[in-house]
């Protein structure tokens, strides 16, 4: 008689509020994510660069805000990495991350619109 239990967690992923709804649907693809950004949050809106990669939404930044990234990824090194970003879905605004000291605008918001990404304004 077999005693050991073959059921065991493996991992768990915890809610964190940014998918808002179910349509359209999450699609995902995978970026570049310019070198020297440090680690970057799930969450964080990102711009496409003129040299094809990605770099945070900030004030400085040249581009518009084209993608939100769908995990977690550390861009500290001194390289581009590969990353998974949200190119449409149904997102939270209020889970979203930008640059310190930046605020989403609604231009922002319009040019995530019109790639396929819509926010909704959820609790955090």
């Amino acid at each position: 008689m077999m005693s050991e239990s073959l059921v065991r967690k493996v991992g768990s992923i915890g809610q964190d509020n940014l998918v808002a709804k179910l349509f359209p649907p999450a699609e995902t693809f995978g970026v570049k994510v310019a070198a020297g950004q440090g680690r970057l949050k799930r969450g964080t809106v990102l711009v496409l660069g003129e040299d094809g990669t990605y770099t945070m939404l900030a004030a400085a930044t040249t581009g518009k805000a084209n993608c939100v990234l769908a995990d977690d990824v550390d861009a500290s090194g001194d390289k581009p990495v590969t990353a998974v970003a949200y190119r449409t879905g149904h997102l939270n605004s209020k889970a979203l991350i930008v640059a310190d000291g930046y605020e989403l605008t609604n231009a922002d918001k319009e040019e995530l619109r019109k790639g396929g990404i819509l926010l909704s304004e959820m609790m955090d």
